[in-house]
């Protein structure tokens, strides 16, 4: 497959916009962002660029005025190879959790050894959303807790769940290469206690869980928050993130129209996860 490369040039004072604008380009296709000084790189497959919504996107992106870009084509290589070669580091938490690739060597020993191959799936643990919610699972009592990831990714958060106690665990994504993707990983961590579907919050109603994990964003998190609380038992616990801390109010508004009570947040370069118990 071949890709596009973009990349969109911002003021680096304001580091926050690639954040802001990853967010919104993820929702017309684009699958993978390099965060730079001076700009954000992004790719998208050739065949599924519509350039009429990526001028909708900047012509109406309320954070800046004009946000230049220049492409170029990237032909269909070793694409994974590529991606980490160039992006792909391994994560070292301290000498609890190292997240790497098969491809990487001499990496140090740790209690939760996870390999994930990500293709470019959102998850790796780089941004600080996904840190932060692998910081609250490694705190977290998950022995033996039934567990669903929302917008799953990589699968890795899933994925050090299992290796914590979680089970059984559901692990959804609307994306076809992040299930694809999460797919393999759970494989190459043998981790046969998950099960992955692909779809949205239309999928939940049947299960109820003792964990539930959304690391997506803030709107989605908004509209979908009902049905994460309505499969949710009496002292069951939902972990956020994917917004800053100053949206905390208007997230925890809506929690509370659904019986979730906020009890605690972590903060990570504005970005925070927050923990909820359902009343």
């Amino acid at each position: 497959m071949d890709y596009l490369e973009f990349f969109f040039r911002y003021d680096k004072e304001k580091d926050y916009i690639g954040d802001l604008l990853s967010a919104e380009l993820g929702e017309i296709g684009f699958e993978s962002f390099v965060k730079g000084e001076d700009g954000l790189t992004a790719y998208i497959p050739q065949n599924i660029l519509d350039e009429a919504q990526l001028k909708n996107l900047l012509d109406n992106f309320q954070y800046a005025d004009n946000i230049p870009y220049e492409h170029k084509l990237v032909k269909g290589q070793n694409w994974n190879e590529e991606w980490e070669k160039h992006y792909f580091q391994p994560i070292i938490m301290g000498n609890e959790c190292v997240i790497h690739s098969t491809s990487h060597r001499d990496i140090p020993a740790a209690r939760y050894d996870i390999l994930i191959d990500p293709k470019m799936s959102f998850g790796t643990g780089h941004h600080e959303t996904t840190s932060l919610m692998l910081g609250e699972i490694l705190k977290a009592d998950m022995n033996g807790k039934s567990l669903l990831d929302m917008g799953c990714g990589t699968a890795v958060l899933a994925i050090l769940a299992a290796k914590r106690g979680a089970n059984p665990i559901l692990a959804i994504d609307i994306d076809e290469w992040a299930y694809e993707n999460a797919i393999k990983n759970i494989s190459l961590n043998k981790e046969s206690n998950i099960r992955i579907e692909k779809g949205g919050a239309e999928l939940l109603g049947k299960e109820k869980f003792d964990i539930v994990l959304a690391n997506i964003n803030r709107n989605i998190l908004l509209h979908d928050m009902h049905a994460y609380a309505a499969c949710m038992n009496s002292g069951s616990e939902l972990f956020m993130s994917g917004f800053y801390k100053q949206d905390i109010p208007v997230v925890d508004d809506e929690a509370k129209k659904h019986g979730l009570k906020l009890i605690s947040f972590e903060e990570k370069n504005s970005w925070v996860v927050v923990r909820y118990k359902k009343d």
